[in-house]
């Protein structure tokens, strides 16, 4: 029993914080997982900009608004649904990924969720196990299942390498480079073509 574990932001959709970081002219907000390794370290920080600049969830929700998936992105869902499970793991927020999951046609998501005051700031954040990608991969295969994962940032590194096949996708350079044992993918026929490989 195969199961395919694709991360979301920058594989299948735009980065969400890059967009926002444009919509709303703050630079800063532009740095991810690409960038920075600690997860909690980045969210703390990017939480601590959005108070500085009075911005909550209904500012980030309204540039997701105008987000659509990457060229190709739902046809690739689409094909690799019709011949296996395909999970999305993501770091992201149920609030932030609603949106972008109904212009994929509603694939499973598991990810994260925002604590948001009355007034719209966010809070906070519930993480919704540590580890998250790589914890859930290891609890499939506890209960029968063989995972082939893709994702593009430090926070995939655990869950392509623990999987039976893994790939790099749309990642960075310096990724890359720092792990040349792992196939990497620019294009989503390619990609496609590899898992298909797997699944036989």
């Amino acid at each position: 029993m195969d199961i395919v574990c694709l991360d979301m932001e920058g594989v299948l959709v735009p980065e969400i914080w890059i967009a926002f970081s444009e919509a709303s002219g703050i630079p800063e907000l532009r740095r991810t997982t690409r960038d920075e390794p600690d997860y909690n370290k980045l969210m703390k920080w990017r939480l601590g900009i959005l108070r500085e600049h009075g911005l909550g969830l209904k500012e980030i929700q309204s540039t997701i608004a105008k987000i659509d998936p990457l060229p190709g992105a739902k046809e690739f869902l689409d094909a690799l649904r019709e011949r296996t499970q395909v999970i999305i793991l993501s770091d992201t927020f149920t609030q932030f990924a609603t949106p972008l999951m109904r212009k994929l046609g509603w694939p499973t998501i598991f990810c994260n969720t925002l604590e948001v005051g009355e007034d719209g700031a966010i809070t906070g954040y519930r993480m919704r196990i540590e580890n998250s990608k790589l914890s859930t991969v290891k609890a499939l295969q506890s209960i029968g299942y063989e995972t082939i994962a893709s994702g593009d940032s430090y926070n995939d590194l655990g869950m392509i390498r623990a999987s039976k096949a893994g790939f790099l996708f749309k990642s960075t350079e310096k990724i890359i480079a720092d792990n040349p044992d792992l196939p990497a993918y620019e294009e989503f026929d390619d990609l496609k073509e590899a898992i298909f490989a797997v699944l036989g």
